[in-house]
């Protein structure tokens, strides 16, 4: 008996993941090259195709633990469903569900030699729609900066506000005033002191104060802010 996905008119089911990392001072994805047609030797967002017997969000886990080693994301969430009838070569047509991953700034997770971290700005030549599917994780990201706390999945657990603003600026694509920052992000009841200070940096001078976020879970905290670039 042919299996479901060699059936004309039946849709095989991937997910994939657009893990999203400050690395470097900039926003970089996760991205393994393929080594089997169609376009073998062209960039991909790690996945593949969904179980029998596990929801979405279960095996993209899954996936991006046996493939790429990226246990400590923190955070999760789905993206959206791509589903063109020729975004991906076939028979079977291929539905793709994504997810967007964040990894904070202090983990570097183990990657396979097949596998590196680019530039969201500066991507090499994708597989199918991965490409788009890399800038709409990041158009989310962005935009969930602005009106939740999701700050926390991009920074380690303590952290001058010198170091947030700039995982702010290089997820958002602009610099970030350092004052604002944290004087929006205080008002929310995003941000609180540890009472401890970094160590100082080779100039010496006072050493800066370290804070951490409130929570660690996503949540609204101000539903209609948008956080923008400075004018001028």
């Amino acid at each position: 008996m042919a299996d479901a996905t060699s059936r004309p008119g039946v849709a095989a089911h991937e997910v994939l993941a657009a893990v999203l990392q400050v690395r470097a001072r900039s926003l970089r994805a996760m991205l393994w090259q393929r080594a089997r047609e169609p376009h073998a030797g062209r960039w991909s967002l790690p996945g593949g195709r969904l179980g029998d017997h596990e929801d979405v969000e279960a095996s993209i886990r899954r996936q991006l633990a046996e493939k790429v080693d990226v246990r400590q994301l923190a955070h999760v969430e789905q993206l959206a469903v791509f589903s063109a009838p020729d975004r991906v070569p076939g028979p079977p047509r291929v539905v793709a569900t994504a997810f967007l991953g964040l990894v904070p700034c202090d983990i570097d997770p183990e990657v396979p030699e097949d596998t590196r971290w680019f530039a969201v700005d500066d991507l090499p030549e994708t597989a199918f729609d991965h490409g788009a599917i890399v800038l709409r994780a990041r158009n989310r990201l962005r935009a969930k900066l602005s009106y939740t706390n999701l700050g926390f999945a991009l920074a380690p657990k303590e952290f001058t506000i010198s170091a947030l603003r700039e995982l702010y600026s290089a997820a958002l694509g602009y610099r970030v005033s350092a004052t604002n920052l944290q004087r929006v992000l205080s008002r929310r009841g995003l941000l609180e002191a540890t009472g401890r200070t970094a160590p100082p940096g080779p100039s010496g001078g006072r050493p800066a104060a370290l804070f951490r976020f409130t929570g660690h879970g996503m949540r609204v905290t101000d539903p209609f802010a948008v956080l923008r670039p400075p004018r001028g």
